[in-house]
């Protein structure tokens, strides 16, 4: 089995964070290796969601960021390709709508929350409010937020206080049972250059293309450092953020399963265990059916 264990790619603690001391590849594995780990871990994915489900008690919300490219869309399709429709629920977050825009930045994601006994996938997230929207602050002004009437009203104190409302909405999930998993897929600059000429070279890519994409890989660095101020303001034990190596796609895939699995293990979810009358109901009905 390949090694992907990378403990101190989990940041659990606020604090700076400098991606440039993160691996975007690692390197260490073949393709064949890293389908055969993933295939095994996401039987085993598929296994604990039944128990997930079964439990009722707990949700899990997975957070999925990345720059363009990166391979979000693939990770999730690869890695949760096992799991039952029934209890699962995948969310998109597009730029927000008329509705979403007269309330707070928070709700439209506080309405996607799985509900107990099921997984949650957020392909972007909230955090989309403390990054494209931090690259962008004339977004703002749509928000209808009282003191910003520019730009340049969204000054660092505006930013620490919409951190600081994304980690007390973290930390009220978790305390009712929500179990958050973030996932950034960390992709170098020229990793990105690669996938983005292969949407132009691929007909069956083309559809991927958006001009738009080349105008916000100018802004590189600055996304970059949104990321690293959203990641080093938000990590928290109930709510730690993965930089996941996303170069190779297997790897990140690899990756994103191991830890899933891992998660869902550490939960030690339990089957509900039957009354007494519920033990003789079902004994009761066992007869009645060998009757037929």
């Amino acid at each position: 089995m390949p090694d992907l264990s990378f403990p101190e790619h989990i940041i659990t603690v606020p604090g700076p964070v400098d991606l440039s001391n993160y691996p975007t590849d690692l390197g260490a594995e073949t393709k064949k290796a890293l389908k055969e780990a993933l295939e095994k871990d996401r039987e085993r994915i598929s296994e604990l969601q039944e128990t997930l489900y079964a439990e009722s008690g707990r949700s899990l919300l997975l957070i999925f960021q990345a720059m363009d490219a990166a391979g979000k869309d693939s990770c999730i399709r690869h890695v949760m390709s096992g799991v039952n429709p029934q209890g699962c629920q995948v969310h998109s977050f597009k730029a927000p709508n008329s509705e979403e825009l007269a309330h707070d930045f928070l709700w439209r994601h506080a309405k996607a929350v799985p509900p107990k006994g099921m997984i949650g996938i957020h392909n972007r997230s909230h955090y989309e409010e403390v990054l494209v929207v931090k690259v962008h602050p004339e977004y703002l002004i749509g928000q209808r937020i009282p003191g910003i009437t520019s730009p340049e009203k969204a000054d660092a104190r505006f930013w620490k206080e919409r951190y600081a409302s994304i980690a007390a909405f973290e930390t009220h999930l978790a305390r009712q049972g929500v179990v958050i998993m973030k996932f950034y897929l960390h992709m170098g600059r020229e990793a990105q250059k690669e996938r983005l000429l292969e949407r132009m070279k691929e007909p069956g890519k083309h559809w991927k293309f958006n001009l738009g994409d080349i105008a916000e890989r100018a802004l590189w660095d600055t996304y970059r450092c949104a990321y690293q101020d959203a990641i080093g303001a938000t990590s928290a034990e109930h709510a730690p953020w993965y930089i996941v190596p996303a170069d190779d796609q297997w790897e990140s895939r690899a990756i994103v399963g191991r830890l899933i699995r891992e998660k869902l293990e550490a939960m030690d979810l339990q089957m509900p265990t039957l009354s007494a009358k519920e033990k003789e109901d079902l004994k009761a009905a066992k007869v009645l059916l060998e009757r037929e």
